[in-house]
This record gives C-alpha cells, structure tokens and sequence, in this order.
C-alpha cells in the first residue's frame, strides 16, 4: 500500500511539473483593447522586421491584422473603403507597422488612409487609438537634432499624429526603431507585444 501511495506520489509530481508547463506554452496572450493592426511593406519578399513584427501582433489575442500588399497587391485602387471602414469601426485602437520609406509612411499605407478615410470630418473616429511602429535603417547620424534631417523619427510622422487628432483620436506615443537589424527582432517583437498588451490610458 505504501509503495502504491509513493508511485501515484511521483506519477502526479511528474504531471504536475512536465506537463503543465506544456499546456501553458500554448495559452496565448492577450490585449484588453481590440485591436486593428494595419501592416505594409512596399517590398514583401525583402521583408524581415516587419514580417517579424506583424507575427508578434498575430501572437496576441484580440488583434486583427491586415497585411494591405496581401490583400490588395500594390494596386492603390483595390482597396475596398467600405470594408476596411467597417473594420476600423469594430476595434477600439488602430495600429500601424511599416519601416519608414522616404521619411514617410508607405505607398499602399497613404492609399489606405486615403479610401478608407476620405473625407474625415472633425470626430469622425473619435474615442480611437492610433499607434505607429516603424523601422529605419538610419541612425542618430540621420535622426535628432544633431543628424541630417534634424528631426527625430517618431517627428517623422507627425502628419500622423494630425490626422488622427483631427479625427477625434487618441496619438499614442510611436514605438520606433532606428538602425534597426534584424539581429534585434526579438526584443523588438517583446516590445511590441508589451505595448499592445497594456492599455494607454
């Protein structure tokens, strides 16, 4: 009797320790705000970062990612306004991922601003979040106000910030890269799923 009590003992130990950890491993984290992350990448085949970023944000539950070069190719006019408004209308926080082209945003991005907005009247998102998270290549030689363009990134995009204001949104603070490598991807990836996991207000 006591060498039966002593294996269920060890059989429960050894459950207790080997396999719950594995059921855990697959339990995936989530955010508290729904979440709409809109991806592009003028260049796919070459992407690496923001590959590796849009698979963080899929990680989480409670995101929705759309990839706009998947969806709709490079053609600026497939872009289905209808759609893509429904979809910003049932999530509460709008994120951005792109790497930084030309000091801007990408082509396929502005086209979707451009149809998916059109006409924003003042409020029109209002209560909505916006989050840009962008890559660069350049550095502090090219960023700040001691580089080249004697702005920093996240300035970059204020055009940004401006639309979602006029919108009646929340900007909520850029989470940028500069010299960023693909060697860095995963604490990249951790800090993104940081931010999304947390609310901002």
């Amino acid at each position: 009797m006591v060498l039966l009590q002593r294996r269920a003992a060890a059989l429960f130990l050894f459950a207790f320790i080997f396999l719950m950890p594995v059921s855990h491993a697959y339990s995936r984290e989530k955010t508290d705000i729904k979440t709409l992350v809109i991806v592009s990448h003028p260049y796919p085949e070459r992407s690496v970062l923001t590959k590796g970023l849009q698979e963080a944000a899929e990680s989480l539950e409670g995101v929705t990612v759309r990839n706009l070069e998947t969806l709709y190719g490079y053609d600026t006019r497939r872009i289905n306004g209808d759609a893509e408004r429904k979809m910003m209308r049932e999530h509460r926080r709008v994120v951005f991922i792109f790497p930084t082209h030309w000091f801007n945003i990408t082509p396929m991005m502005k086209a979707w601003l451009n149809e998916t907005w059109g006409s924003v009247g003042p409020g029109l998102w209002q209560g909505k979040e916006m989050f840009v998270v962008s890559t660069a290549a350049g550095g502090s030689s090219t960023y700040g106000t001691d580089g080249r363009i004697g702005v920093s990134l996240a300035d970059v995009f204020l055009p940004m910030k401006a639309s979602a204001l006029h919108a009646g949104m929340t900007w909520l603070p850029p989470l940028v890269f500069e010299s960023a490598s693909s060697g860095r991807l995963p604490s990249y990836q951790h800090q993104l799923i940081e931010r999304l996991k947390r609310p901002f207000q």
